[in-house]
């Protein structure tokens, strides 16, 4: 047994015969044979070569390699015990595969009671449908086990982007507190430890996914092992061990599921961080009723610090996590609505392509649609620098007397309301009516480029705070 420890199942194999050793001799190559192999093998050649890499062996008889003759006779002996090929029932020859209890049986078995009406076929016939069979399920296996490598991938993205959303916005929650360092030092500490706590969170999350996705790579991997081991096999081997490996095969194998909100939320951290503490620094602070969700924008959108102004800029890396817009330059807004009234000014202006207004929650994110209702989307839009327009499903042009630089949205999630109002002049625009049914965000999308400009930001209207004490 010390022997055969040093030798895997391919050590014992013959390279000339394909067979278990017999009688293995070593040449001065480091390559073994078969004796007999060996011998057959010179008569044939005429020289005494060595039949795997053609190196000269010097003269006399090679000597037998004891080690692994021992390890390939206990290995043959172990291999009659596991694979024996003769009928444990009748002593007889196992010659035929009956597909019904899809085992290995004798003539005699055939023709008995037990499988007489059975359908039985040639072993040879049955090993090659049962390796097609099995093989098909081995091309499953390769598809899921590339999906799992991708997603692994893509979450090892993910949790180095967390890192880099961490540190980003680290950055801007030091330079506000910066500007309040006399009296927000305690303030600045504890916001900066809910991000650390978020970001050791969600990365915690991430690790044991990667962790979890890891074992069910290797659980495959050596599935698949397993599988193209036994496809390796001769006919009855195969066949005898058919039904246990099939069995393994039906095993479930789940994809991946996509991680949702798992991002850092930098709307919580960063966004209108003023008015969290607007006790202290009243007469600084800003205070926006929405504002903009980075996690849902289009990768070529960028942000102010407080994030309520958006911009049309360079491509930015970023995950394509599911919360992501790709198939519009567009972002949804923070929090969604699934009661009452809202409103809150947008400034659009003089951007010459925009479109703002409201969306559900279960817009296609990733294929591109429509603007209309029928596709979950409540907007207007300005295009080619001088048309508005209402996006219902048979688009309506807007008669605007004053071109609007500031415009109201003004959402009744109860009555199915969405009203957009032109504060240059007071009028109103557009009202579409609906009936809710899912959270509603608010939406936007700042435009293009221009040739040689700028692009004109969207940004969100600060509301007046007053502090009364009494």
């Amino acid at each position: 047994m010390e022997a055969q420890a040093a030798f895997c199942e391919d050590d014992m194999l013959c390279p000339q015969c394909n067979g278990i050793y017999s009688y293995p001799v070593l040449l001065k190559c480091g390559h073994n044979i078969c004796r007999v192999c060996l011998q057959t093998f010179w008569e044939f050649k005429g020289s005494r070569e060595c039949p795997v890499c053609g190196a000269l062996s010097v003269p006399g008889r090679p000597p037998i390699n004891l080690p692994l003759k021992i390890a390939a006779d206990e290995y043959q002996t172990q291999k009659a015990v596991k694979f024996p090929e003769v009928c444990a029932l009748h002593k007889e020859k196992l010659q035929i595969f009956c597909q019904n209890d899809e085992e290995v049986i004798c003539l005699v078995c055939h023709t008995s009671k037990s499988h007489k009406i059975h359908q039985c076929c040639p072993l040879d016939e049955a090993a090659e449908q049962k390796k097609k069979e099995i093989s098909a399920k081995l091309e499953g296996l390769r598809k899921k086990l590339k999906l799992f490598y991708k997603r692994r991938e893509e979450w090892e993205e993910t949790k180095t982007y967390i890192q880099s959303q961490t540190l980003q916005n680290e950055a801007i929650i030091r330079e506000e507190f910066q500007r309040l360092r006399q009296f927000l030092q305690d303030e600045e500490e504890s916001r900066l430890a809910q991000l650390r706590q978020e970001r050791d969170v969600k990365s915690g999350v991430l690790s044991e996914k990667i962790r979890d996705i890891q074992n069910q790579i290797k659980n495959v991997e050596t599935l698949i092992g397993d599988i193209e081991s036994e496809l390796r096999k001769k006919d009855l081997p195969f066949l005898q061990n058919y039904k246990q490996m099939k069995k393994r095969t039906k095993g479930s194998i789940h994809e991946p599921m996509c991680v949702r909100d798992i991002l850092i939320n930098s709307a919580k951290h960063v966004g209108i961080l003023k008015y969290e503490v607007w006790k202290k620094m009243a007469s600084i602070v800003k205070y926006a009723p929405i504002m903009f969700d980075p996690n849902t924008a289009q990768s070529n959108l960028s942000f102010s610090e407080e994030l309520t102004s958006v911009q049309y800029g360079a491509k930015q890396l970023a995950p394509d996590n599911p919360e992501r817009c790709v198939n519009r330059v567009c972002v949804l807004g923070t929090p969604g609505f699934s009661s009452g009234r809202h409103r809150w000014t947008v400034n659009v202006g003089q951007g010459r392509d925009w479109y703002i207004g409201v969306a559900r929650e279960s817009i296609q994110r990733k294929n591109t649609v429509f603007l209309d209702p029928t596709e979950g989307f409540w907007v207007i839009g300005k295009t080619n620098g001088d048309s508005y327009w209402a996006q219902t499903p048979d688009r309506t042009k807007l008669g605007v007397k004053q071109q609007p630089e500031w415009i109201t949205v003004q959402l009744d999630y109860t009555k199915g309301k969405v009203v957009f109002i032109n504060n240059t002049d007071g009028s109103t625009m557009h009202t579409f009516r609906d009936k809710f049914t899912e959270r509603i965000f608010p939406y936007f999308s700042p435009g293009l480029y221009e040739e040689g400009k700028i692009s004109s930001p969207i940004t969100i209207c600060p509301q007046n705070i007053i502090l009364t004490m009494e």
